[in-house]
């Protein structure tokens, strides 16, 4: 896997300090609220699990799986609910955690469906934003790290299934994915 990579754009090291520092922030954010924490599938649950122990709240975890890429590079534009969540969102206060925003189609839909399922709130803590890439007016409400429009895998964010487990965030080559 590692020679599939061109570049490390962001150490686990830069990864780590971030997250802790975004736990500090949710958790001051969030206090006395008992959060919902949404973990987008499968992408985003290396960052949520450590995110979490970052955050010194009481909170509940749930997840949902929602899919436009299949095994593109980009997005399809088309959205589909591949896994619902298993707890109600009525009244609560929503953290969706998502691994990247690249067109923001997705997060936009995923987001309108929580506000139709009568959520007293819904913000959004996204590990990397790609904002060149953006369709939709979206912004994360809480960011990690802004990245050029380049392909990344690693730290939960893969290719067809592949690289997921690479501690860093890395630019893939182009020629794996080509």
């Amino acid at each position: 896997m590692e020679n599939d990579i061109q570049e490390v754009l962001l150490t686990a090291e830069q990864i780590k300090a971030k997250i802790q520092e975004l736990g500090r922030v949710l958790s001051t954010d969030y206090q006395g609220k008992n959060p919902l924490v949404i973990c987008v599938l499968r992408g985003a649950v290396v960052f949520m699990t450590d995110l979490i122990r970052d955050m010194t709240i009481p909170l509940e975890i749930d997840f949902m799986a929602v899919s436009s890429y299949g095994n593109a590079t980009r997005s399809s534009g088309v959205v589909r609910i591949v896994k619902d969540l298993d707890s109600s969102v009525e009244n609560r206060h929503v953290i969706i955690v998502e691994d990247i925003i690249d067109s923001g189609l997705t997060l936009s839909y995923l987001i309108d469906v929580l506000d139709r399922r009568n959520a007293a709130t819904v913000k959004v803590v996204s590990l990397l934003d790609k904002p060149s890439r953006r369709t939709v007016e979206l912004y994360p409400d809480y960011c990690g790290f802004q990245i050029p429009d380049a392909f990344v895998v690693g730290y939960g964010l893969d290719y067809a299934g592949k690289y997921r487990n690479i501690p860093y965030i890395g630019i893939l080559k182009e020629k794996v994915y080509q």
